[in-house]
C-alpha cells in the first residue's frame, strides 16, 4: 500500500470550537511513514493520545512483521510447514479475515504471495528464477493455510509455503490507532501508514479533500475526493520496484503466476474501515479493470477508482458523475 497525497484545509483553529487546535504528529513505524493529526483541547492531550497510536502500531509491527525474527509471523514461516504454530488471538482473527478476502476475491487476495514474494528483493533489484518460481509456484494458495479454533493454531500443507500480511496488516493498524483515538475521546482526527488513511470525523466542519497521485509522476493528483469518517488506501506499481530490460519488476505478486500482476498501475478503494479499503485495493490491482469493477460495484460501502496499464481510469458506479470524467493518463 502506497502513497495518498493529501490536500486538507489549512486553517488551525476549528470552525465549531475555539478551545482547541490541529496537531501533527510523525514517525517511522512497519517500514513506513506514519502520521496522526488530530483536534483536541490541549497539545498535552494530542501528544498523549498520538503517542497511544504509535504505540499501538510498533506493537502490531512487533507481532506481524516477516523481518523481526522473534515476531509471531516470524516463527510461523519457520514452523508452520511442519508443525502447528500458536498464535495470539488477534492474528488469528486477522489470518482468518485475510482467507475471507481470498474467498471473496477468488484468491486475488492471497497472503501466501510470500511463499515466492519473500525472494524479491526490490533494493538491490532481485527477483526469483524461473525455476524458482516454477518449483514454488504450488506454495501459493491460500488454502494451504490450516487454522484451528480450538488450539488456536496455525499450519501449512503445504512445507514451503509462507505468509505476508503487508497487504492488510497497515490497515489493520490504522482501524486500531482509530480504537485508540475515540477511547482518548477525540472525535476529529487523521491516521495515516503508508498509503491506508483513514479520516474520523471531519476538519474545520468540513471534508478532507484526499488526493490520488499520478502513479507516473508523483508531482501530479489525477483526483481529489472529499471524504469524512471514510478510509482510503490505494495499491501501486510505482514504490517498491526496479526496471530490468524496459520491465516493471514490483512488489504486488499474482498469486497465479508468482510475479508482478501487470494489468494495473495503481488502485485506490474507498470502504469504512482500513482493513478493508487496504485488502481490497490490492485485491483488484491484481483482478485487472473487468472483474474489478465487477466486484466493487457489487459490494455495499465500497468504490473504486482504477487506473489501468495503459492509463486510462475507471470509477465504480457511486464515483461516477459529470464532475468525475475519467481521463486517460500521459
Amino acid at each position: 500500500m502506497f502513497c495518498i497525497c493529501m490536500a486538507s484545509y489549512s486553517a488551525n483553529i476549528n470552525a465549531n470550537s475555539v478551545s482547541g487546535q490541529w496537531h501533527k504528529f510523525q514517525e517511522t513505524i512497519m517500514g513506513t511513514s506514519t502520521s496522526v493529526e488530530l483536534f483536541t483541547e490541549t497539545r498535552e492531550k494530542a501528544e498523549r493520545c498520538s503517542q497511544l497510536v504509535f504505540a499501538d502500531m510498533r506493537r502490531i509491527d512487533s507481532l506481524m512483521s516477516p523481518y523481526i525474527k522473534d515476531s509471531e509471523l516470524f516463527q510461523i514461516n519457520k514452523l508452520a510447514g511442519t508443525q502447528p504454530v500458536k498464535i495470539s488471538a488477534e492474528l488469528f482473527l486477522l489470518i482468518q479475515r485475510s482467507i475471507k478476502f481470498s474467498e471473496l476475491t477468488d484468491g486475488a487476495f492471497d497472503i501466501t504471495f510470500a511463499s515466492i514474494g519473500y525472494l524479491y528483493n526490490y533494493r538491490e533489484n532481485k527477483r526469483p528464477s524461473e525455476s524458482q518460481v516454477n518449483k514454488l509456484l504450488s506454495a501459493i494458495d491460500y488454502r494451504n493455510i490450516i487454522l484451528d479454533p480450538l488450539q488456536q493454531s496455525i499450519s501449512f500443507s503445504h512445507k514451503n509455503t509462507k505468509i505476508d500480511l503487508g497487504g492488510i496488516a497497515k490497515g489493520h493498524a490504522v482501524d486500531k490507532a482509530i480504537e485508540r483515538l475515540k477511547g482518548c475521546h477525540v472525535e476529529n482526527a487523521l491516521v495515516s501508514a503508508g498509503g491506508d488513511t483513514r479520516i474520523l470525523g471531519d476538519k474545520n466542519g468540513r471534508p478532507w479533500m484526499m488526493g490520488i497521485r499520478h502513479p507516473r509522476d508523483k508531482q501530479k493528483i489525477v483526483v481529489s475526493l472529499p471524504l469524512k469518517n471514510d478510509a482510503i488506501s490505494t495499491s501501486g506499481d510505482y514504490e517498491r520496484y526496479f526496471i530490468e530490460n524496459n520491465k516493471r519488476y514490483h512488489h504486488i505478486i499474482q498469486p497465479s503466476t508468482g510475479k508482478p500482476a501487470s494489468q494495473s498501475w495503481s488502485v485506490s478503494v474507498l470502504a469504512k474501515d482500513s482493513l478493508t479499503s487496504d485488502a481490497l485495493s490490492t485485491a483488484l490491482f491484481i483482478m485487472g479493470t473487468e472483474k474489478a469493477m465487477k466486484l466493487i460495484n457489487s459490494l455495499k460501502h465500497t468504490e473504486a477508482i482504477v487506473i489501468n496499464n495503459s492509463g486510462k481510469m475507471f470509477y465504480s458506479h457511486g464515483l461516477t458523475s459529470p464532475a468525475l470524467t475519467p481521463p486517460k493518463l500521459h
